[in-house]
């Protein structure tokens, strides 16, 4: 069986299911992709994480999607045919995880999709045609959280395919959080806790017109007057700041390890971001999240969550933020996110490759 990985937010989600199969004695080899290969993006999360050493690694590097997406394809081929595996698993929505999805499906191969049913209905997201054009090839489809499930049944899946088996990220969260709230960061950045807030942002909607992000710069840097951000800056953006002026209380940092990033948002006092895991994170930290997007893919954080969807209009988030900061909000865990996701996901691939063995014996 071959588990892929590509990219910074599919370590923490493929290592759960991993683990869980591996434990039940399935043959796993896994499969990094290359998509992320900065050592703050990548390499740090196997370390943190006790991620054993890829099987595989692709080394595609960056590129512009079609270039990266055609890269993972043609390499990830090449492993397919090679191991000829009974099930490829892909996790998130990554360009890694369309590629090796359709590379998985034209060879015949059983594909899996963890995190399955996701929607934001926003096709200028490049993520969302991931989401929908991986979830169309796949043959089992494990959903996180009951609005994916519904995603996949108004879509016309048939129910057989479809398996509610909670969130996998938050396996890693709740298996590492104590771990993260002993980090040092918190006195390292001479920070207090519940005194900061933490900001992420690097969806080419907010960072890639500078007009626009200087916007977003300036309602943060209000919101900083009152309460000290600190802002890990992705490498996409780290070069459109340098064409804006930065407020006094914005503190712009390199890209933290997950342990670290963890304690950052467990402490803060509020969490301003553009990005789903932190979404999901924040929900089962109990720290207020503001999410600067328009939609999101995962509308559970909201309904069952800490997240409230602010957009890009710089007056509604400094006055959403400073409701969150005075009045806080309410702390609830949606169910299945309990830390036992990746079992579940095990059990539901398991049954199935033995399913479909029986149908095959009996069309022999």
């Amino acid at each position: 069986m071959l588990l892929v990985a590509g990219a910074r937010p599919n370590f923490m989600k493929v290592k759960p299911v991993l683990d869980a199969l591996e434990n039940r004695g399935v043959d796993c080899k896994l499969v990094h992709t290359g998509q992320h290969y900065d050592a703050k993006l990548s390499q740090v999360f196997f370390d943190e994480l006790d991620i054993r050493p890829a099987d595989e690694y692709l080394d595609v590097g960056s590129g512009s999607h079609a270039e990266q997406t055609a890269a993972v394809m043609i390499a990830f081929e090449k492993v397919v045919e090679r191991e000829t595996p009974d099930a490829v698993v892909v996790v998130g929505d990554v360009n890694s995880t369309l590629a090796c999805s359709i590379v998985g499906a034209k060879a015949g191969v059983m594909v899996t999709h963890v995190e399955a049913g996701l929607r934001s209905r926003d096709w200028s997201m490049p993520e969302e045609i991931n989401r929908v054009a991986t979830d169309r090839v796949s043959d089992l489809l494990l959903a996180p959280s009951p609005d994916g499930v519904a995603n996949l049944e108004a879509e016309g899946f048939p129910a057989e395919k479809i398996r509610l088996v909670g969130n996998v990220m938050i396996d890693t969260l709740l298996s590492n959080v104590d771990r993260a709230r002993a980090r040092p960061v918190l006195g390292e950045l001479g920070l207090t806790r519940k005194a900061f807030g933490l900001v992420t942002l690097h969806r080419p909607a907010n960072v890639d017109d500078p007009d626009d992000l200087g916007q977003l710069i300036d309602a943060l840097g209000t919101i900083a007057a009152d309460c000290p951000l600190v802002f890990p800056a992705h490498p996409r953006t780290v070069h459109q700041l340098e064409a804006v002026d930065i407020p006094a209380g914005i503190t712009i940092t390199d890209p933290f390890g997950y342990l670290d990033f963890v304690a950052l948002q467990d402490a803060a006092a509020l969490v301003l971001t553009d990005s789903g895991g932190v979404q999901e994170e924040t929900t089962v930290l109990g720290t207020p999240c503001l999410t600067l997007r328009d939609n999101t893919e995962r509308p559970i954080t909201i309904t069952e969550g800490t997240n409230t969807v602010v957009g890009r209009d710089p007056e509604v988030i400094v006055r959403e933020a400073r409701i969150r900061l005075n009045d806080g909000w309410p702390v609830r865990r949606p169910d299945l996110w309990d830390g036992k996701a990746g079992d579940r996901c095990a059990t539901a691939i398991i049954e199935t490759l033995e399913a479909r063995a029986t149908e095959s014996k009996a069309f022999e």
